[in-house]
Parts: C-alpha cells; structure tokens; sequence
C-alpha cells in the first residue's frame, strides 16, 4: 500500500533506499461548498500532540516563501514497516536523511506488544528534507474564499429584507404600523421555519431541537446476539458487571437482553402485589463532555424502544425538568417501565426524593468510566445506592465501556477504583479471538508528516490586526488565523476571516457587542459602541472586497499535515468507491475549514460532510469530525478513519479506532516527524490499550463480587465527614454536593434575572471559610459555611448552610424545591410583562354626562347660569355679547377654556358659575326654549322639535354690560330679555325695498337652501348692481356669473322658476368659515380661505338673532363639548370617590392619540383640540403609586424580606391589576378618545327634524378602541390628579384615598396619609435598648444632618450591609431601602415635575435616571459621609468602597465647583447607593411617616447638583432609545420614525419564544433587534 506526501529533490535516493515508488496524482480540478464559522463556540486549544495549551497570541510573519514545488515533487512513498520497528524510530525521533538509512539495532519491545497480532501498525513514511525549508509570506496571503451566501438563513433574508424594502410614499404611521408588521411576518416565518427545520446546511445536527430528534428517529432493530454477547448477558444476569468492549461490538445489545429480562422478572414481581419498579437506563451529561447528551438520549430511547415491548420514556434538561413537580415524575413512573435520561436529572430525582433507589430495579451507565469524583454517576452510588443498607433493595447495577479507565496512572489501581465505586465487576468475553473474529478491527497506520511551519499570519491577518488589532471581539478569530496558519496552511487562515465576516457570523459579532454594551450602557458611552459596530462592518467589508483565490497544492498555500491527508484521500478515491472515511480533528473551525477547503482540492468521487454537533442527517464519503464522532453517536460504519489531530486518551483512541468496522478498514494516525511528543502519544495508548487487555484477560471467569462496600466505604471516609440533611417529610436528602445545584437553582428562580452567588473565601489558621452572598431578592441575604483545609468543600459547605436555612425559612420546599418560581414571577413583578402592550379592545364611550339625562323629563321652576364671556373679545374681530348656559342644576367651577378666535388669535372663554338659581316661569321658559332652538336653526342648520321637558339646557344672551364679580349670584335682570323676546316673537327680519342702506349692516344673513354658508353683512355697495359680474376675490360659489347668481344656491333647474328684483342693493359681506372646533387652531385650507362676498338682500334669510349674539353663538359647540368633558371627567372621580379639579380630572382620562403613550413619536389619529393628555399625569401618578403601595406594604408586613416586598407591590401596581379594576369599574366608558364632533355636541332627548342625521332612529351607541395599557395609564394619571388637585399645601389624603380605589386590594386599604403610620407596628428590634455604639451613631448623624433619631436601632439597620445578614440583632437595610427608594422617587419626581412644567414624560424619565441613578446616590453617600458608618463582613466590598470613594473625592476635587463631577466617575459599589435609600426610609418611620422630611433632605442635599438640569442631557442620552431618538429628531429633524415591537411565538403558538423590535424611518424598516422582553428588544 501507498500514500501521497511531499517530498524534496532527493526524493529518488530515498525511494530507492526504502523500495518505494512515485503515484502520480495529476492535476487537481476545484470545486466549492457554502460553510459558515460559528463564533459562540466554545473551543480549547491543543499543541500538536493534543494536549490542551494557551494559543499562540501574537507571532512574528512567517519566514520567506518556499519556491514552487512539481508535480512530481508531491509523491509521497509508504512502507509497511514491522511493528518492532516502530518502536525503534520512536526511540529515535524517526530521522530519515540521504547520510542516515534506517537504525537496524532498533530495541525490541516486549514479548507481550509483540505478540499483538492484528493491532500491527504500519508506518507511512515522508522524507524529511521535505521540511527543510520553512514557508514565507504565502501567495494566498493576498486573497481569501468568497463564503456562499445560504439562501434559506432566516437571520440572511431578514438583513436582505431590511436592506431593500419596498417602497412607500406615505409618511403615515398606521402604514409604519403596515411596515413593521409585513416586516414582523417575514421575521416570524423564518423563525417558525427554522425553528421546525432548524439546519440542513454544513453545521447541521449542531443545534437540534427535541423535536427535530424526534422526527429524525429511524427504527433500529437489532439482529441476534453474538457468543460473546450472550457470555457477558449471563455474567449481568447474576451479578454487577461493567462490559467491556470495543466501540461497535454491540454493548447496547447486552443492555437491551438485560432489560428484558429485568422487565419480565419486575412482571412477575407485579402479579405478585410487589411495588413496581422502573429500570434507568442512564447517558453521560453535556456539561461534563462535549457530547450532546440529548441526541445520546434519544438515540439510546430508540434502540430500546425499538427492541422493548414495554413502555419506554426518554428525558433531557431541555425539556424542563428541572422545574417538574413530584406528580409530574410520580405520573411518568406510573405510566413507563424503562426511561433513558442524563445522569444528572436521576440524580436530582433522587436528591428531592421524588424517587428512591428502591423503586429502581436495574441502572445502566453508558460510557460507564465516568462515574469518579463528583460526577453524577458517581454520587448516585455514593449518596443513594450505599445509604441503602438492604442490599435486596438495590437495583442490579450494568456498566458499558469502550476502556474502564481514562487516565494514565496506574491502570489496575483505577480500575479496582471504578469497580468500588459502581459496585460492579470489570468483565469481557473470555475469549478475545471470538471478539476479534466477530468484530473487525481496523489495520492501524502512521502516517508520517513533515514539520509544521511556525505559527505566524498571512497579509490578510497582518492587515487585519493593523486595522481592527484592538478590538476585542476578534481575539478568538485571531488565535483561529494564527492556529491555522501552522496546522492547515495560509488558504485556510484566510477563510477563518472570511467565515468570521459572513453575513451570519457577523450579525452575532453585532449581537455580541450590543448585548456587551447594554451591560455597559452606564460606563461606555454610545459613541463608543458605535464606533465599535461601525468598525465591524468595516471589517466585513474589508475581508469581503479582499481577492479571493482557490487553494493550490503547493507549501505557500497548504501546511505539510494538510498535503498529506489531500493526497492520502486521493489516491483511496481517485476512482468509485464504497469506502466511507471519518477525519478526527480537535476543533469545530478545523473541520470546517478542511470542509470547505477539500471540495475545491479537485478529489473525485467524493461527497464532503462536517460531524461537529450530533449525528449528521445523511453524511458524505468524507466526514470531518470532532470528538462527537467518538462516543455514543450513531455514525455509519467506516473503513478509513484518520486521526489529523492525535487522541488526548485511551478513550478517544478506543471509540475513534471503533468507527473503522469495515473488515481490511485502516486507522491512521498523523504525526509529525520528529516529534517524540507525538510518538509518545503512539505508545501510550497502544500500551494502555495492551495493558487493558492482559487485565481483562487475568479476570478469573467465576470471580464473585465481594468487598465492593468495604473498599467504596474507604473511598467514602472523607465524604462521611461532611453533613447532609434529610427532610423529615419527603426523605430528600441534601449534601455538601447536591447543595450547590439546588442553591444555583433557587437563585435562577429569583425575579429581575438575578446574578449566580458570590463565594467569598478566607483564609485562617490553614483553613478555608466560604461565605455566601446571595443576589438582593434572595430572601436569605448570605450564610457562612464551616472551616475546611480544601476551598471547594468550603465553598460547598457555604451552600449546604444556605440550603439549610433556605428550607427553614421556607423557601425551598420539602423537595428542595424554591417556594417561589421564577416563571409565575412576570404576572407579578412588571407591568409590561404582565400585558401585551399592543393588545386593544372595542368599548362603550360616553358622549354626554349623566346630569343631562338624570335631570330631564319635566318641566324646570327654577335655572342655574353659567356665564360664557371672552376674556379678551376683540380679538374675535367683531363686536359679541356674552351669553348663559341655563341649566337644571348647578355647574361646578370649570376652568377657562382656550379658544382659537382668528388665525394666531386665541383667548380664553370664561365660565362663571353663578350662584343660586333664578325662577322661571312656564311662558319665560317657552321664550328662552324658542330662543335656543333659533340659535340651532339659523346658525347651525338644526331644527329640533319643541319639547321642553327634554331639553338638557338652554342659551340666552348676557345684558351687554355684564360684569363679574366674585360670588355674583344668579338673576333675572342678567338675561337680555328684549332680544330673547324679539326672537320669540319674529322668526326672522324682513327686508323690503323701503329698508335703508344702513339697517344693511351688521346682520346675520343664512343662505335658505345651503346649510353651510352663512355671511355678516358689512356695508351696501351702491357701485354694484345684482347683474353685475361677481368682483375678483370673491369666495367661492356654486355660480359666479353674476352677483345675483352668486347670492343663489338653488339647483339650475328651481332658478328657472324664480325672479328677483333686478334694482335691489348688493350687500359686500364676509362669508363665515364653516368651523365649529374653536378649541383648536384654524386648519391650512381655513387660513387661505377667502372670506369676501358680495350679495343681494331678497333671496337670502336676515336672521332675528342680532350679529353679536350670533357671533358668540359660533362659540356655544365648543363651550358645550368642553363643559360635558368636564363633567364625565368629574363623573369619573365621584365613581372613585375623589376630588379633583375639573382640569386635572380631564387630564387625566384624556388619550389624545392612538399611540398616546408613546412619546416624541408622530401621532396617529391625533383628535385636535383636546387640550392636555394624560401623560405627564401618568407619570407623577406611576410615582406616588409606587410610594404609597410600598409604605403600605412595609407596613402591613414589617417582618418580610424585601423579595415578599417586591412581589406584594408587584401585584398592586402592575398595568395588569390597574386594568382589571378599571374595567370593573367600567372606566373605560368614561375615557376621552375622541376630540370635538360636529354630530355629537347636540343636546340629546330632543328629536332632530331637520339637517344632517335627522333620519337616525334609536339611541346611538358609541365605540372606541382602547388599549389595555391605556386603560391602566388613565388609572395612575387619576391618581396623578388627585395629587395636584390637594398638593399645593402637601395634603396627599385625596392621592392616598385614589390609589386604594385604582389597586382595590387589602395591601392597600387607607383613605388618608395619617392612616398609613396606624397600621405600622413597631418591631422589636426597633424599639429595643440601644447601646453605646448605636447611641454614638445617632449622635453623629444629628450633627451632620439636624435630625434626633428617637431610635437608634432603626438607624444602625439603615446601616447593616446584607452580607452580615443580621448584626447585634438588627436586620440588614434591604427593608428600609426599599422604603427609601421609594420616597427618594416621590421627591426626585416631585422637583423634576413642578420644575419643568412643559417637559414630555420621556424627558422627565430620562432626566430622573439623572437623580435616582446610584452613581450620584454613591457619590451623595461619599459627599455626606454615609458611607463611612456601612457595617459589612466582605474585604472584597470594603476595598471597592476604599477605591470608589478615593475616585470620588478626587474627582470632585478637580472640577471647579462643577454639579455633575459624579459623572466621570467609574460604577461605584451598589451599597454605597442603598445607604442614601435605607437612610431615607430609616427618617421616614422615625418621624411617624412624615414626609416633609423626606423633603427637607432632598432640599438640602441634593437639589443643588440639579437646578441645571440640562447638564445632564448627555447623561440622560446614554439609553440608546434615547440616543436615537434625539439623533433623529434634532440632529436630522425627522419626525417620521418610530420604534415598535412585537411577539414572536414558537411553531406551536403557545409560547413567547423572544420579542422583535424594529426601526421604521419612512415607512422602511432599517434595524432591528431581538431580545428576551420588548425593551431590552427595542
């Protein structure tokens, strides 16, 4: 046999030397395979005899370029050397020159190596001159591989949609909507999609699902046992045992005979009234190799349920387990006889006692070598097969391995070990050549490579590092580079950078570094992380536009190792072949890179695939594997399997050399010339493996299992030491091990995705003390373990402690299990998890108030007025008369409204509210109802039926020299009778030819057959005739022939039939705008309207109503919406039982636009003149909301942890919780969505008989749609009002008495501020003797701050870090911090509001991080001393405290005089933060709950740093929401964008899998983001 490899000139002597010939190859044709880099994952670097090292970081460029080599230099000669040789060339480094031939006085090796038959290897020899030179600068060095572009990437499609799409005119935001939600469509699809198929492409099988395994489950029906398979089936029959068998010789088939026989044995035992028991059949865990034990799992499931007629379940992390109550898996062992699992999740069953070791009847352990140490197979035995001392009660134990040991100690000593600690024996076939002859081993061969080149770059990486060496985030692809440039070759550590910068690969580079910045945001400023994501792209596009070669066969482009495996594979499939060939390689990036680098090699016949994740779904010719391929893994039989990087252990030799079962197969092993290691490598396992043979071959056939207990018992001495605790209710048993993973699981389930513990260790007297600092929602803060020599039983010991007290508390269950669960959490603890931000409903709205129609349906003896007045009347242009709403009951005081009288002409309408009422009799009542009716008729086209028991109200006009005064009452002398009896009497003013010119003027003219046009006369024209033409300028008209035509309306048709006065007067006039929402501004089309007339007298209506009446008539339809506004408004705060301004009130239900909420974005349905929504309300209310809610609930519970705090105000303030009270209160009825309508302004409970909508039958019902959240907002912005309506002299009785209405919940039960300090019940601790030390602390803080603390206990606990937990009996702060933060937000909220009364919510928001952030808490804590009195156990947080407040100072120092000095400063401790708060909260109950206090502090401490608040625009404009915003609208003026976001949900949509954000600039969508919630996605 023979192989290819390069060799120099002198290739021929040696040749001739060894009796060797060239095999001419031939050209080489290329070909390529699409490939991406995955750059999350993990890998561990190996040196050349795969031991894992540090990589090479940095090196100098390669030497100079080697010159171009023949054809017929790449012939590499083979010989089969005898295996005795081996051993010599191993002894002598292998060195083969012209001057040197082979050693002949080799040493030979033992009788035993000697004698080993078929495990003969061959040598497959390379001169060595072939090394002589090292390689240069690479001619490939000036090019990289194109990447193919994979079509069916979704993440791919998403880009390219973003990139291009389609176009849209409009800049409206429901087409944004439009957008988004196309753009939401495509996202989902692709997600769905490769959630179903997830990949089909180079990687695939890396990321399969359970279901994907599932689906992808073929029937394997295993064929009859062999001899030897029997043998060892009947040794498990009647004792433990652990098989051992090569990779391939059918192991699982054993298992498979075993388990039937235990399942008929636990028949039999069921029909015999014995509890059932349930076989294991148990896999190696994930975290412990890098195997995916879930397609182990599934695979082992389908061999025993394809060959078990029982019922057979398969279990793996990812489905949860972990949260699995006891009846879960009480079900699931009821209802199955076999299950397959990781170790780890029995173990765990075990632990909680969901299942004892005697309702186990067999264990099987695959890849049983494992069980040592801490591994899960070696704790079931130790903390559960042992403890039970009935050995009938043990399950029969059967392990399976290729090699029962895995180290290189000594081998009869770890065995023996392995056998105590499975309480089994080792056993094979007796007969080894019967094992020989039924299982194929492969001929094994040493394939002989040049040296390497030195480590080094190419000009593409040379380039790279020039440009992008200082970022980061391409270290891992640097070490990739340089590792290829020796291993592979220059080609190959190119394409690193060209798989790095795809499309793909880069977009998680972007991910990487903008997750990385989010943890960042507060210490790296946006700029810098877009520079960072603006020097990827430019990265990408570097290595992009970089000349792309193909790979050539010469040492400037391929590494030695590389030639010789091309050559090797192209001589074996040169032609049509059935041969199947695995490559073993250490790193996912080598078999990819070999994977994309072979099809272009131009072999024939040969079909490439990658193994890297779990078992490939239809595999090629070639496989380039990882050590997935080793173990477990179904993989097609091979009969070549080539080792291009060596195995690390006997194992990996073993279960590699077992994938070669074709009979004649080859195993080749690579390695490099001249390196001992390497050989060394060579010997060690195939002496080990010869050393695990002769031992199997001493075992005795009749050996007895005995001593196993005594010899596991010495093993366990030191385990004995340590503690484990039992509960007394379910049998669970914790230990030192086990206490770790419960306490990491209980952390994972605190809310506000909580940090993993921190160990602290110290050192004393040669012994180890760990103490433990859980996260701040833990409600056990921190616990100490005991002294121990070793730190991980210290640290273990820390754990056990807070597992203990944990489950004393409880908080964990009697299964160990935590009491609160992180996924019943989000319902709790966030509003915008809570509820689904986009959902909207349809609901009844309320157009008129109550009043109206509670008051209707008699007639009235007596009217209340309100007096309708201009404040400043000139500015409407013309001369008006004040008039009065006459209405059935009193009017409350309502607030002016704003009035838009002429273009940028605005003044406030004045209601007073009169006192008393005034009588009316039946006739004053008839006139005024005649009177209201002709303002309908004439100048808003309306013509009601008289009906005055129905009528809500009435009008009259104000005697014209009406002036108000405080406390006027009503009377009869305000009304002017004259005109309303004028009226009364004419229904209109006649004109006749004897009328002058000047009785012309100042009248109100109606157009009789056109409702909408209406003039005020100014002056006769007695220049014009009414034949003549209309003059230029004249508004327009339906005809404008003629002045006479101008002035008609009538249809073509009717004009025929009439005749006018050819001699009467042309009357110049102003047509009057058809406008009737004076609350807001004059629309474009009205500014440029043209208002000139010119009419004539005859055809048209001179209205009875005179000019100034008519004139503040136009004025009624606002005046009347607003004061019904107002009303439903105080409807809504007598339903609540509140007093509230008008104006607040109004505020407060008002949802002006669709997307309301949604600040400094352009509104959709923007309902003009609405005046104030209710966001900045919304705001303080969201405030004093949170405060109130958390003195209530640290009241009610003074003794909880702050975690119960949490989830108690939770539970009170989520959206979810306000929504659900509004909508029992019907709320939602009241909510002003909708501005002025010109068809609901009218008065109700009178029939309309003429104008628009007459015909309308019934009661009409109104809709809106609504927001959950909207609903929810308008409940805090209620609260906001009633707030404003008492605060001006600190009275929050109404804003206490709102949030007990809105959060209806006994957490909150008090209707005035005292209330809260009557509920409060002093603790103990509180009020115990304070000592000396406690009395100084008191005594200090009254000089600094002014205050007497009646409690210094209550003091010292402001001061208590978490990590003593307790000290002297007084808890640690998080209780009073939690009180003070909010207080502190109440304050901050207050001062911000009041102070900049125009600001939008986001600004307020922003600008508050600015006060509440704990890096100016920290540096107040430094400024005031506070920190000083901190009493905490941790060096670590004093030594941060130490640097921080040097920082600090130093920093304040330097800043002339400068407020914002904190910001330059580093993140500062978090402790330093929460003294502020604890402080706060501490004064807050000393003084009784008074909160002025509270007040007082932030006056004198912290509103100095603020009253320039815009300082800290930059500050605030860290959030990159923010930063966006303020990007587009005041860098680039665009107020065409918005931000939305949206659920994805998994393929069964049931279940949220992320959330997906978008940018939308003008209808495009050009970013987006994904992320576990909606704002971290935006």
């Amino acid at each position: 046999m023979s192989i290819m490899a390069s060799t120099s000139d002198n290739a021929s002597y040696t040749l001739d030397l060894l009796g060797l010939e060239f095999i001419d190859t031939g050209p080489s044709a290329c070909s390529e395979a699409p490939m991406l880099l995955d750059e999350d994952e993990e890998e561990t670097f190996h040196d050349c005899d795969g031991i894992p090292q540090d990589p090479i970081l940095n090196t100098s460029s390669l030497p100079e370029q080697v010159s171009a080599t023949t054809r017929e230099d790449l012939v590499v000669p083979m010989k089969t050397v005898p295996l005795a040789d081996l051993w010599g060339l191993m002894k002598n480094d292998l060195v083969t020159t012209p001057e040197q031939t082979m050693p002949l006085d080799l040493e030979q090796p033992s009788n035993e190596i000697k004698d080993a038959g078929p495990f003969d290897l061959d040598i497959l020899m390379i001169d060595s001159h072939a090394t002589s030179t090292q390689i240069g600068e690479p001619a490939i060095a000036n090019g990289a591989g194109d990447v193919a572009e994979l079509s069916d990437d979704s993440e791919t499609q998403i880009d390219q949609a973003d990139a291009n799409p389609k176009q849209k005119s409009s800049k409206s935001k429901l087409e944004d909507r439009n957008a988004f939600d196309q753009w939401r469509l495509r996202h989902a699809t692709n997600f769905v999609d490769e959630e179903i198929k997830i990949r089909a492409r180079a990687e695939r099988g890396e990321h399969l699902t359970v279901d994907d395994l599932i689906r992808n489950d073929q029937p394997r029906i295993i064929g009859d046992p062999r001899e030897y398979q029997l043998e060892l089936f009947e040794r498990a029959k009647n004792q433990n045992i652990i098989a051992v068998l090569d990779t391939g010789s059918g192991k699982t088939l054993i298992a498979v005979l075993l388990l039937r026989y235990i399942l008929d044995q636990e028949l039999e035992d069921r029909s015999m009234g014995k509890k059932p028991r349930v076989a294991f059949f148990l896999v190696e865990d994930l975290l412990q190799v890098r195997v995916d034990s879930v397609a182990l799992v599934f695979q082992q499931w389908r061999v025993l349920k394809d060959n078990l007629d029982q019922s057979i379940e398969r279990f793996c992390g990812q489905m949860g387990t972990d949260h699995w109550a006891k009846v879960t898996w009480q079900q699931h062992l009821k209802n199955h006889m076999v299950i397959v699992c990781t170790a780890e999740i029995l173990n765990q069953c075990l632990m909680r006692s969901f299942i004892r070791i005697d309702q186990i009847n067999i264990l099987i352990f695959d890849e049983a070598h494992h069980a040592k140490k801490n591994h899960p197979y070696a704790r079931i035995i130790k903390d559960y097969y042992i403890s039970e001392t009935d050995s009938s009660k043990r399950p029969k134990v059967f392990g399976m391995t290729a090699s029962p040991v895995d180290v290189r100690s000594n081998f009869t000593h770890a065995a023996k070990e392995l056998e105590a600690m499975l309480h089994c024996q080792i056993a094979t076939t007796a007969d080894l050549a019967l094992l020989r002859h039924s299982v194929s081993r492969p001929n094994e061969h040493v394939a002989i490579y040049p040296k390497l080149y030195l480590p080094g770059q190419t000009i593409l990486c040379q380039e790279m590092e020039q440009r992008f060496g200082d970022m980061d985030i391409f270290s891992k692809t640097f070490r990739n580079a340089v590792h290829a440039t020796t291993e592979l070759g220059a080609w190959c550590a190119d394409q690193v950078w060209s798989m790095a910068m795809s499309e793909r690969a880069a977009l998680k580079l972007e991910r990487k570094l903008e997750k990385r910045a989010f943890k960042e945001q507060n210490s790296k400023p946006v700029e810098m992380i877009d520079a960072q994501l603006s020097q990827l792209r430019e990265a990408q596009a570097f290595v992009q536009n970089w000349p792309s070669i193909e790979p050539r066969i010469d040492p400037n482009c391929m590494s030695p190792k590389v030639r010789v495996l091309r050559d090797y594979l192209s001589m074996i499939f040169e032609r049509p072949t059935d041969s199947r060939c695995i490559v073993f390689v250490h790193h996912r990036h080598t078999a990819r890179l070999l994977g994309e680098l072979f099809p272009r090699l131009g072999l024939p016949n040969l079909r490439m695939g990658t193994l890297i994740g779990t078992s490939s779904a239809d595999p090629g010719e070639l496989e380039f594997a990882t050590s997935v391929a080793e173990e477990g893994l179904d993989i097609p039989e091979c009969n070549l399997v080539i080792r291009f990087d060596l195995y690390a252990t006997l194992i990996q030799y073993i279960q590699s050399r077992g994938r070669a079962r074709h009979v004649n197969s080859k195993y080749v092993h690579m390695v490099e010339e001249g390196n001992p290691i390497h050989m060394q490598a060579v010997r060690d396992v195939r002496k080990g493996e010869d050393v695990l043979r002769l031992f199997c071959e001493a075992l005795p056939a009749d050996r007895l299992l005995q001593g196993h207990d005594a010899n596991l018992e010495d093993a366990l001495i030191k385990e004995k030491l340590l503690r484990n605790f039992v509960d007394s209710a379910s049998g669970a048993k914790l230990t030192y091990a086990s206490s770790l993973v419960v306490l990491s699981h209980f952390v994972s389930c605190l809310p506000e995705n909580p940090s993993p513990p921190n160990f602290v260790m110290r050192a004393e007297h040669g012994q180890y003390t760990c103490e433990v600092v859980l996260p701040a929602y833990s409600p056990i803060h921190a616990a100490t373990g005991r002294p121990y020599s070793k730190k991980s039983i210290a640290k273990r010991s820390a754990a056990f402690e807070a597992c203990l007290r944990l489950r004393e508390g409880g908080h964990l269950d009697e299964n160990f299990l935590p009491t609160h669960h992180h996924r019943h959490l989000p319902a709790m603890r966030n509003a915008h998890l809570a509820m689904n931000l986009h959902k909207s409903s349809s609901y009844d709205m309320k157009v008129k108030p109550k009043v109206w129609e509670e008051s209707r349906g008699s007639l009235p003896a007596s009217l209340f007025m309100t007096v309708l007045t201009l404040q400043d009347p000139d500015r409407l242009g013309r001369e008006s008369q004040p008039m009065v709403l006459l209405t059935r009951t009193q009017m409350p005081d309502f607030p002016p409204v704003l009035l838009h009288l002429q273009v940028e002409t605005t003044s406030q309408l004045i209601l007073h509210t009169l006192g008393g009422s005034v009588p009316i009799p039946r006739e004053t009542l008839s006139r005024l109802n005649a009177f209201t009716l002709r303002v309908y008729k004439d100048v808003f086209n309306k013509k009601f039926e008289v009906n005055e028991a129905e009528m809500s109200y009435w009008f009259a006009p104000v005697v014209k020299h009406f002036h108000y005064t405080h406390g006027k009452r009503c009377s009869h002398d305000l009304i002017d009778w004259a005109t309303v009896s004028y009226v009364y009497e004419n229904e209109a003013w006649v004109w006749n030819t004897d009328r002058s010119d000047e009785e012309l003027e100042d009248r109100y003219l109606v157009d009789r057959w056109d409702g909408s046009r209406r003039f005020w006369s100014i002056k006769v024209r007695p220049d014009l005739r009414p034949q003549d033409p209309v003059p230029a300028g004249a508004a327009p008209a339906k005809h404008m022939n003629t002045i006479i035509d101008y002035t008609v309306s009538l249809f073509a048709k009717s004009r025929k039939n009439v005749v006018w006065l050819p001699d009467q007067p042309v009357i110049y006039a102003h047509r009057i705008l058809h406008r009737l929402n004076w609350l807001d501004d004059f629309l474009e089309k009205d500014k440029r309207a043209k208002t000139d007339a010119y009419v004539c007298p005859e055809p048209l209506l001179f209205s009875a109503l005179p000019a100034s009446v008519a004139a503040m008539a136009y004025i009624v339809p606002s005046a009347i919406s607003r004061v019904e506004s107002y009303l439903i408004a105080l409807e809504t705060c007598d339903l609540l039982g509140l007093s509230v301004h008008p104006d607040l009130a109004l505020e407060a239900i008002t949802k002006d636009s669709d997307n309301t909420n949604e600040h400094r974005q352009e509104q959709i349905h923007l309902q003009r003149g609405m005046g104030k929504n209710y966001e900045r309300l919304e705001f303080i209310g969201d405030c004093f909301l949170k405060m109130a809610t958390s003195i209530s609930v640290f009241c009610i519970k003074p003794h909880e942890n702050e975690f119960e705090y949490h989830v108690r105000r939770m539970l009170l303030i989520c959206n979810q919780n306000l929504f659900n009270v509004a909508i029992k209160r019907k709320l939602f009825e009241n909510v002003r969505s909708v501005g002025f309508s010109r068809r609901t302004w009218y008065p109700e409970g009178i029939k309309l008989l003429e104008g628009k909508g007459f015909t309308k039958t019934g009661a009409e019902v109104h809709k809106h749609q609504l927001g959950d959240k909207t609903i929810a907002d308008v409940c805090e912005a209620m609260i906001g009002a009633a707030l404003l309506s008492h605060n001006s002299n600190g009275n929050m009785d109404m804003a206490v008495k709102a949030v007990t209405a809105m959060v209806g919940s006994p957490d909150h039960d008090v209707s005035q501020w005292a209330d809260y300090y009557k509920l409060y019940k002093l603790p103990p601790y509180q009020v115990a003797e304070a000592s000396a030390v406690q009395r100084n602390l008191a005594m200090q803080i009254e000089e600094k701050f002014g205050y007497s603390f009646k409690y210094p206990r209550l003091l010292m606990s402001a001061f208590v870090h978490p990590s003593l937990a307790s000290f002297a009996g007084i808890p640690c702060y998080q209780r009073l911090e939690f009180l003070g933060d909010s207080l502190l937000d109440m304050a901050c909220v207050n001062f911000i509001f009041h102070r900049h009364p125009d600001r939008d919510p986001q600004w307020l928001t922003e600008h508050k991080m600015a006060l509440v952030s704990n890096k100016f808490l920290a540096a107040l804590s430094v400024k005031l001393g506070l920190h000083k009195h901190i009493r905490f156990s941790s060096p670590a947080i004093e030594a941060q405290n130490r640097e921080y407040t040097q920082e600090v100072e130093e920093a304040e120092r330097e800043s002339n005089g400068a407020r914002d000095y904190w910001t330059t400063t580093k993140n500062p401790p978090k402790c330093l933060s929460d003294v502020v708060e604890s402080y706060l909260g501490a004064i807050f109950v000393d003084s009784e709950f008074d909160y002025s206090e509270i007040e007082r502090f932030f006056d004198n401490h912290i509103r100095w740093f603020f009253e320039d608040l815009s300082i800290y625009d930059t500050f605030a404009n860290h959030h990159p929401v923010t930063h966006l915003n303020n990007l587009l609208t005041l860098s680039l003026g665009c107020s065409s964008y918005r931000i939305m976001s949206s659920a994805v949900l998994n393929a069964m949509g049931d279940t949220i899998k992320h959330q997906v954000a978008a940018v939308i600039v003008h209808g495009h969508v050009i970013a987006s983001g994904q992320a576990a919630s909606s704002k971290n996605a935006k």
